[in-house]
């Protein structure tokens, strides 16, 4: 909901009163959703923050506030008070949607509305332990809204009509900064430790993806290795919601050194290349998730269910239930479902006639629905055993001009990087790069929003 259309409203409705520890004065609106949406900024312990500046940590599992509205164009004395009481509460392990709505005065019938309503907007699954949400009831204690803190980034509102019973539901997308930030280490056990320790997780499967092929992250990185990357950061107000993109890294292994810097060509394509311009990006990554080990391969088999033999056209890549599944390449979303004895499956279309196909998933990613685009890299669901499985694993097929092929022996073949930067881009990609270097070279480790460890730069917007 945009800032002009807040205006809009506030100018057509009253004036409400929170009763709160300090007697916040703010603005009202009629419309329960700019009620329920402006009420985030007063609701919180002290120091008083936004839910969406909020960890749950901060959050008593249920607090209580009240608000009294006030009649429009009434003046204030005299005015009989319509009191609202909101609870505020982090999820707790065995919740779930469903059970939330319910006790908080839903019928079945109308969870499931608004369950069918939330699709390809919200999946009940993203209803995780320890993600806060708050609840708001009338003086009746009639439901009135329902706001859920997805991330840092997003909540999720509910909201019923009083005059018609209807459910409507939105995504509060809020707005943050950018910065630029930096580390830089050397490597006393793995890389996804340090990240750890820096608080910086998200990015080991970043660098994972952009050094498919280059580096083997399990094997290849030894203590003593180094590591320098330059990076950005979302962020709202003074509270970190996530890392971006990776704009440059260098790891140095056993006197090696592995560079990848991010640049857009003059296609408007974006990619990662070593520093004499070559891509590192194949057109396939080598394996769609991390699993344990291949319970069975691509050919005739006997049918682990049915008993009979038959064509076997992917390989079943056994994993435990809920590991991230991962596009393999570029591509389109052809299929998303239920696809009988598949159980939930993703088809994803890409380029040179290829297909490939991810079977049994425990469930989808946000986002993922018929027609949008991933890239590769993306997570775009997670391990399961649905449809006919004897267990969580992956079956992953691909098919090239319509074909079953092997799946692995493909990804094998097409995983070697074939492209580099066009000669009428060089001049400016050799910009880019030493740009990159110089702000590698002047940062120590620094992160957006602390003091650095060595060097002192300031932060930049980007």
């Amino acid at each position: 909901m945009s800032d002009q259309h807040h205006s809009s409203l506030i100018e057509k409705n009253g004036t409400f009163w929170r009763n709160h520890s300090k007697k916040s004065i703010v603005v009202a609106v009629g419309s329960l959703s700019l009620l329920a949406f402006l009420s985030f900024s007063h609701f919180s312990p002290s120091p008083q923050r936004p839910l969406s500046q909020l960890h749950h940590d901060d959050l008593n599992y249920s607090t209580v506030d009240e608000f009294i509205v006030l009649g429009e164009g009434v003046p204030e004395e005299g005015v009989p008070e319509e009191k609202f009481e909101v609870t505020h509460h982090t999820v707790q392990q065995g919740d779930s949607l469903y059970n939330t709505l319910t006790a908080n005065g839903l019928s079945p019938a109308q969870v499931h509305t608004v369950i069918e309503m939330l699709k390809g907007e919200f999946s009940v699954r993203g209803f995780r332990p320890g993600q806060s949400y708050e609840v708001t009831h009338d003086s009746e204690g009639e439901f009135r809204s329902f706001s859920y803190q997805m991330n840092r980034a997003n909540v999720l509102h509910i909201e019923r009509d009083v005059d018609t019973g209807e459910f409507v539901v939105w995504n509060d997308v809020l707005e943050y900064e950018t910065r630029l930030a930096s580390l830089q280490g050397t490597i006393s056990s793995n890389l996804s430790r340090h990240l750890k320790d820096h608080e910086r997780t998200g990015l080991a499967g970043r660098l994972k993806t952009i050094f498919n092929g280059q580096i083997d992250f399990r094997r290849d990185i030894q203590p003593g290795s180094t590591y320098q990357i330059l990076f950005e950061e979302r962020w709202t107000g003074d509270e970190f919601a996530g890392s971006n993109e990776v704009l440059a890294a260098e790891i140095t292994i056993r006197n090696r050194r592995h560079t990848a810097y991010r640049f857009k060509d003059s296609n408007g394509e974006v990619g990662y290349y070593d520093e004499d311009g070559n891509s590192l990006q194949a057109f396939f990554l080598n394996k769609p998730l991390n699993y344990s080990r291949i319970s069975s391969g691509f050919g005739y088999r006997t049918h682990p269910l049915r008993g009979t033999r038959h064509f076997h056209g992917g390989v079943d890549l056994v994993a435990p239930t809920g590991t991230p599944v991962y596009a393999v390449a570029d591509g389109t979303v052809a299929f998303r479902g239920r696809n009988g004895s598949a159980g939930n499956m993703i088809t994803l279309a890409h380029a040179h006639n290829y297909r490939t196909k991810y079977l049994h998933l425990s469930r989808y990613a946000q986002n993922i629905t018929k027609g949008s685009r991933v890239r590769q890299g993306d997570v775009i669901g997670y391990v399961g055993a649905t449809g006919a499985a004897t267990g969580p694993h992956l079956c992953f097929r691909v098919l090239h001009h319509g074909k079953h092929v092997n799946p692995l022996q493909t990804l094998a073949s097409a995983s070697s990087p074939s492209k580099a930067v066009a000669k009428s881009d060089r001049d400016r990609f050799k910009t880019q790069i030493a740009q990159y270097k110089a702000q590698l070279d002047e940062r120590d480790t620094f992160l957006a929003g602390r003091q650095p460890s060595g060097n002192k730069p300031s932060s930049s917007s980007l």
